[in-house]
């Protein structure tokens, strides 16, 4: 996986980003939609990601997100501060005190945002934390001139252009969904239908958990988490591909992220995590599933 480059890691070393996996379950497949040659594009810059101790992330909004909701910030399950969930485990509501330093449009330092609730962490199916901020999205944006990037809510398109945003090295990767992947196996972890860049996009350690945007929507379509680093099959660092029908490749050198499609999904109003809204289909903790 695109490993942190610090904290509390053992294997936190400089390499690719982290996992992070699909919000998708074991549930029909969705349709996969191919883009047409041609789509107008939009600039895509810094402002809205935040830099991590250890890995990139994003202040992020649900499409009802209001102004005065606390403000969320994304970034991977295996950058949780707290160490990597274990496969099958989901952590929700835990106290944080993690802070995050706020990038403008060019990726200067607008400030500093403090989180104070671990809302959802996981590395099951997807690869993702999400953080509740001290601060509404107004008191930022009045405090720091910035607004949160926006959730898509529909699968991505392959052949879409994207940029991989990276607070952590202040870098933007950009590329194209070359496709995407059914299952992709890490060590102890499972995520469903990941996201396979182009070549172009030769992501590595620090830049796990960065926004994928999409650059015809402006909207963030994935999350930033893996690639294989030296052929291996299906070790850490070294992801493997399975198709539907159980046929596993490895390709050295590739990188990928997990949809964030899903999400919204399971957010109610004032920002709140609902795992039992209709259409989610984030795993739950263990005591709660049915």
């Amino acid at each position: 996986m695109n490993r942190p480059l610090v904290g509390t890691l053992a294997t936190a070393v400089l390499g690719a980003a982290a996992l992070v996996g699909t919000v998708g379950t074991a549930q029909a497949a969705p349709q996969h939609r191919t883009l047409p040659s041609s789509h107008k594009t939009k600039a895509v810059d810094f402002a809205g990601t935040v830099a991590l101790s250890n890995c990139s992330g994003s202040v992020v909004r649900m499409p009802n997100s209001q102004p005065n909701d606390p403000a969320l910030v994304m970034s991977n399950g295996h950058c949780l501060e707290s160490g990597m969930p274990g496969a099958g485990e989901v952590i929700v509501d835990q106290a944080s005190s993690r802070g995050f330093t706020l990038l403008n449009k060019s990726g200067g330092r607008a400030g500093t945002i403090r989180a104070n609730r671990v809302v959802y962490a996981t590395m099951t199916d997807t690869d993702v934390t999400l953080y509740r901020s001290g601060s509404t999205y107004a008191q930022i944006e009045q405090k720091y001139g910035i607004k949160p990037l926006e959730l898509a809510t529909e699968h991505p398109a392959k052949g879409a252009g994207i940029s991989v945003v990276s607070g952590y090295w202040k870098k933007i990767y950009t590329c194209n969904i070359d496709g995407f992947v059914p299952t992709l196996k890490e060590g102890d972890w499972t995520w469903k239908d990941s996201v396979r860049y182009t070549p172009q996009c030769q992501t590595i350690g620090g830049t796990s958990g960065s926004p994928v945007v999409d650059t015809a929507t402006g909207k963030v379509t994935a999350i930033n988490n893996t690639g294989n680093e030296d052929g291996e099959r299906c070790t850490e660092n070294n992801p493997c591909e399975v198709d539907e029908n159980g046929n596993v490749t490895v390709h050295k050198g590739t990188n990928y992220a997990e949809e964030t499609y899903g999400i919204p999904k399971c957010f109610a109003a004032g920002n709140k995590l609902d795992l039992n809204a209709a259409g989610c289909t984030l795993p739950k903790p263990a005591a709660t599933r049915s």
